[in-house]
C-alpha cells in the first residue's frame, strides 16, 4: 500500500512540476532544502515500514516539521550571512544514506533468501541434479 502511495505521489509531483511556474532564483535555496528534508522523511518512512514500526503521525509531523525547520534555518542563515543550511543538508543527506542502506540490506537479504529457497525446492524435486 505504501508503495502505491509513493508512486501516486511521484506522478502527481511530476505533473504539478511540469505545469508549475519556474521558481525564482531567490527562493530556490528554500525549496531545495525543503525537498531534501522531505526526501529524508520519505526514506525514513520506508525504513520504518521495513522495521515494522511505521506511524503516520510521526511521518507527517517529520515531513512538514523537517521541511519548515530547514527553511527557517536557511532564512536565519541568510539574515546572519552564514550558510547554516549546509549543516541541515549534511544531516539530512547522512540520514538518507543510512535509511537507504537499511532498505538496501533488507531487499538484498529478502532476494537472497528467496533465491536460496527456490534452489532448495528445485533440488528436492530433482535429487539427481544435486552434486555430491
Amino acid at each position: 500500500m505504501i508503495y502505491i502511495s509513493i508512486l501516486i505521489g511521484c506522478v502527481i509531483g511530476a505533473l504539478v512540476g511540469m505545469n508549475a511556474p519556474v521558481i525564482p532564483y531567490t527562493y530556490s535555496i528554500y525549496l531545495s532544502i525543503a525537498i531534501i528534508a522531505a526526501l529524508d522523511t520519505v526514506f525514513g518512512g520506508i525504513s520504518s515500514v521495513i522495521k515494522k514500526n511505521f506511524d503516520l503521525k510521526i511521518f507527517l509531523s517529520g515531513f512538514f516539521g523537517n521541511a519548515i525547520l530547514s527553511m527557517l534555518l536557511t532564512y536565519l542563515g541568510q539574515k546572519l550571512n552564514v550558510d547554516i543550511y549546509l549543516a541541515a543538508i549534511f544531516v539530512f543527506v547522512w540520514r538518507m544514506f543510512n535509511n537507504l542502506g537499511i532498505i538496501r540490506r533488507y531487499y538484498i537479504e529478502k532476494w537472497t533468501t528467496t533465491f536460496q529457497e527456490k534452489i532448495k525446492n528445485e533440488n528436492h524435486k530433482n535429487p539427481e541434479n544435486v552434486a555430491e
